[in-house]
């Protein structure tokens, strides 16, 4: 099957997902600096799920782009992906709201990990449509930052649970800083395909 309807599709409940966020960031009653800053926690928790939506979109793009075909799995399996980040929203928006606490930053945390599930289980479906042979899944090869990112979403879960919340959004920080840095894999990937073909 061609890819590009599961791309524009794509494309687009992220754009939602993104659209859905800053609405929910609502306009204060006031006009002085101390109610802005009152709101810290709702921009945090905006900015860190906002560069969350970024990286899976950004690397969602990535993967597909060294992509040929899809199949009916595939299609799938990127419905899977796609639910748990719609429901970013909701964790983000609940966790700013109530300053950090507990119950809402694991939560988040939950979420997090619930899409880094289902992104893993969307690139296996990948890897076994092209094969162990492909570019991509050359381009992934061991796939050291999506194991480290399993381990610290974990680790930053429960200790949001059974610690301090803070440690949890240091954790959720950690692997968003580890997936800013440029990630050169697929690019270099579809490079050899070009210079091959």
């Amino acid at each position: 099957m061609e890819k590009n309807r599961l791309e524009a599709f794509s494309d687009g409940v992220i754009a939602i997902i993104i659209t859905i966020m800053v609405l929910e960031m609502k306009v204060p009653h006031g006009d002085d600096l101390q109610i802005l800053i009152k709101l810290w926690p709702v921009f945090l928790s905006y900015v860190l799920s906002f560069l969350y939506i970024g990286i899976y979109w950004n690397n969602h793009h990535h993967m597909l782009q060294a992509s040929h075909s899809v199949s009916g799995a595939v299609l799938w399996a990127n419905l899977h992906l796609l639910f748990w980040l719609s429901l970013l929203p909701f964790t983000t928006g609940w966790m700013g709201e109530n300053h950090f606490a507990h119950l809402p930053t694991t939560l988040y945390g939950a979420n997090l990990l619930a899409c880094a599930v289902a992104y893993s289980v969307l690139q296996n479906q990948l890897i076994s449509h092209h094969g162990k042979d492909s570019s991509l899944a050359g381009a992934l090869g061991k796939d050291f930052k999506g194991k480290v990112s399993f381990v610290l979403y974990g680790l930053g879960t429960a200790a949001a649970w059974f610690i301090a919340p803070w440690i949890g959004i240091a954790a959720f920080a950690a692997v968003a800083l580890l997936w800013l840095v440029p990630d050169r894999r697929m690019e270099a990937a579809m490079a050899r395909r070009h210079t091959a073909s």
